[in-house]
């Protein structure tokens, strides 16, 4: 069985349309079970009604003339149940339902197997026979298995419209779903990319001349490194300087010695250049696939793209200039932050992937440039979308492929609303953030990018709450000594002083492995990093703290911040050893101060031992990225899961209460620098669980601002009360929309009001 069903599933995979795979479905089932008949129902939701699609033992007239009622037959029960229904004689149950002139009346044995996706049921794949017997436990688990697969066919075929077509033109768009990576209503053509070189089918090969190749590898690099610098200065003016900073990451990633000297060794030591380039990019890109946290495990994206950029250059010299829609939709299986800004801005309407994540460079990128964008759209039918209109729902991560004149009139309709609205969130630059009745809410900045020649952030921001000292680790093939360290922390201290800056200590570890550290775990979310590591290698700790005191000499800005504390032995260890590196600087002749020093709060652990842990530290801050992973074991970088992923989740709104109340008795400030802080439909519940400031992307400054300058405390603390009440994540967030709306700012996370 289990050859006949590989058999099966690579004729469906190869074929050109869903009615020709559903062809191969029924005549090749039908044989392999020895069924009388066997034939595929579709659901048609627009229309509540099942539709046979395909057949092969019933008329073949039937095919798109039967049509079932939604929830009517033994059709409709399969489907409604979501499960298998397997009669001896189908005749005899309460549910079935006689069709006239469908060619069913000889047949008696009946197996209903849903056919699902993502728990939607999409139809139902049955098998009759004519003997009144059971299916029997080996055939009903083979359909079962093949309807899984049938799943993602039917699925694809959907997502480019052609399900639609086959089944009746005209029909209400669907659309494909997502996770939302950049807000906004984005609609224009697929534009279809694709990797312009492909690194794994580069062969082994020896280099005849290895100096030879090392100079043709240092041309290809210095090709991209001008592209990039091109790209950075035509993008100038349409990105923030946070935003702006991606182009500085990448030129320190191609610059790298794991990049540029593994690979010129590997040449020298045999290899030619494209076989070196592919294996020094696999050894990299197996390290970021280690790293547990979302910002730094996507930059493996990034080491790929740079890959094949000099791959390219190596086999074909420059990329060719492409002729991109006046309006596009950049459409891949992967979209790279470079195939971004290759776009005319002024061309680019909306980016949709079947990968990525929330976290990702791409959605990073357009979120700055004000770009809608859902990634992770699993069903995304990227080879069929050149050329189709499309509708980006950036808010809901919605996609909409060839939709029907009344939906794209509809979102013409909100994309003009949405323009007047971000008119109005311009006045608010420059204003103070603080509520109706005056109390201020600082709004900071999260980073982890330096720029050595523009400023670093926006005016908007009051400094810096958390900024990531991970990557310039990273992209190096040691650690970086004291004075390397103190001269990377003094340019982001000086560039926002005197507004504050908060430096999180390193969290590397057995989740993110550095290229000359490797930690090898088979439990990486629970393992060796943040705090654990730096508590057990105290010379890593010491000198990136001296760094940090020395960097603030004569700026007095600098807050430090403890990764991945779950106990008091971690953070007294830690506090001793900030301690002793003050005073051996001090006894050393340098001005350093002790600066105030916190604590984040990411892991059960911490929120339960808020109250002892405020009573030893200056402020707490709660990242609600993993703290929510962890309290409903949900990876929101998954997109089979994602949708379980709710930091509105009544046990997230209960810790972060929990934190607030202990930051309190002790008189500590809490502030709030997970993607919570960012969601303008959180701002009212973080006003009124009390706390002192927010740390977000620069993108969301301005929506933060305009709720918060638009609601009192007295009114936020009445929302946090019934929000406490609600028992169910949807419950809070429709509390919270309706909030908004009444103040007029429901377009802040939707189109429309």
């Amino acid at each position: 069985m289990l050859a006949t069903l590989r058999r099966i599933i690579d004729a469906v995979d190869r074929a050109p349309a869903l009615d020709a795979a559903l062809a191969v479905v029924v005549r090749e089932v039908k044989q392999a079970i020895g069924a009388d008949v066997c034939s595929v129902y579709l659901t048609d939701a627009n229309r509540r009604e099942h539709v046979l699609m395909a057949t092969d033992g019933l008329p073949p007239d039937s095919v798109g003339r039967v049509r079932i009622s939604l929830h009517r037959g033994l059709i409709g029960r399969a489907a409604e149940r979501a499960d298998i229904v397997n009669l001896d004689d189908a005749h005899t149950h309460a549910c079935y339902l006689a069709i006239t002139d469908s060619g069913e009346e000889p047949f008696h044995g009946f197996l209903g197997v849903p056919i699902i996706q993502h728990r939607r049921v999409l139809g139902v794949l049955v098998l009759r026979r004519r003997m009144a017997r059971r299916f029997e436990d080996d055939e009903v688990t083979f359909v079962v298995t093949l309807a899984v697969q049938l799943a993602a066919a039917i699925a694809l075929a959907r997502g480019s419209g052609e399900l639609a077509r086959l089944q009746q033109p005209g029909l209400p768009s669907h659309f494909l779903e997502g996770i939302a990576a950049a807000p906004g209503v984005g609609m224009g053509t697929g534009f279809v990319v694709y990797a312009p070189a492909d690194l794994d089918a580069v062969p082994d090969k020896p280099a005849a001349d290895p100096e030879a190749e090392v100079r043709d590898f240092r041309g290809a690099v210095a090709g991209v490194a001008e592209d990039i610098a091109r790209l950075a200065e035509r993008m100038g003016g349409t990105l923030r300087d946070e935003d702006q900073a991606l182009f500085d990451a990448w030129r320190l990633m191609l610059e790298s010695e794991s990049f540029v000297a593994d690979t010129i060794q590997r040449i020298r030591a045999g290899s030619w250049a494209q076989g070196a380039l592919r294996a020094t990019v696999a050894d990299l890109l197996a390290e970021f696939d280690r790293v547990d946290d979302p910002y730094l495990r996507e930059r493996g994206a990034d080491v790929r793209d740079l890959g094949r950029q000099v791959l390219l250059r190596l086999q074909h010299g420059a990329a060719p200039q492409a002729d991109y829609p006046a309006q596009t939709v950049l459409v891949g299986d992967e979209v790279s932050a470079m195939e971004i800004a290759a776009v005319p801005r002024a061309s680019l309407a909306g980016i949709v992937s079947r990968r990525g994540s929330a976290s990702s460079h791409v959605a990073i990128l357009a979120r700055g440039m004000g770009v809608p964008a859902a990634v992770g759209v699993l069903e995304l039918p990227v080879s069929r979308l050149e050329g189709c209109s499309m509708i980006v729902d950036g808010y809901r991560g919605r996609v909409y492929v060839e939709p029907s004149p009344t939906v794209a009139a509809e979102y013409r309709r909100l994309a003009a609303e949405e323009r007047a609205f971000s008119a109005e969130l311009e006045a608010l630059r420059g204003l103070p953030s603080e509520t109706t009745d005056g109390f201020a809410l600082p709004l900071y900045l999260n980073t982890g990018l330096v720029v050595e020649q523009r400023p670093l952030g926006i005016d908007e921001s009051a400094g810096v709450g958390l900024y990531r000292t991970e990557l310039p680790f990273m992209v190096r093939d040691r650690f970086p000594g004291e004075e390397t360290q103190r001269r990377h922390y003094r340019q982001v201290l000086a560039t926002f002083a005197p507004r504050p800056v908060t430096i999180r200590t390193l969290d590397v570890g057995g989740d993110k492995p550095l290229p000359y550290f490797p930690v090898h775990e088979s439990n990486p979310f629970l393992g060796w990093r943040g705090i654990r590591i730096t508590r057990d290698h105290p010379e890593i700790f010491m000198t990136q703290v001296r760094a940090m005191l020395r960097a603030a000499v004569g700026l007095d800005n600098l807050q430090i911040l403890l990764p991945m504390i779950t106990s008091v032995d971690e953070l007294d260890d830690a506090l001793d050893s900030i301690q002793r590196a003050c005073d051996e600087l001090q006894e050393e002749g340098h001005a350093v101060r002790l600066p105030p020093v916190g604590v984040m709060i990411e892991v059960p652990a911490a929120v339960y031992q808020a109250d002892v842990l405020a009573r030893r530290v200056s402020f707490l801050s709660v990242g609600t990225n993993d703290l929510t992973q962890y309290l409903l074991a949900v990876d929101r970088n998954n997109a089979r899961v994602a949708a379980l992923y709710d930091e509105l989740h009544p046990a997230v709104l209960r810790a972060l209460t929990q934190v607030t109340d202990a930051a309190r008795a002790h008189g500590r400030e809490v502030t709030v620098c997970g993607e919570l802080a960012g969601d303008p439909r959180a701002t009212p519940l973080l006003l009124g669980l009390g706390v002192h400031s927010l740390s977000m992307g620069a993108g969301s400054l301005l929506r933060v601002k305009g709720v918060v300058r638009s609601i009192s405390r007295t009114r936020a603390r009445e929302l946090l009360g019934r929000a406490l009440l609600c028992e169910r994540g949807a419950c809070v967030r429709a509390l919270l929309m309706d909030a908004l709306e009444e103040i007029g700012l429901g377009g802040l996370v939707r189109p429309g009001r």
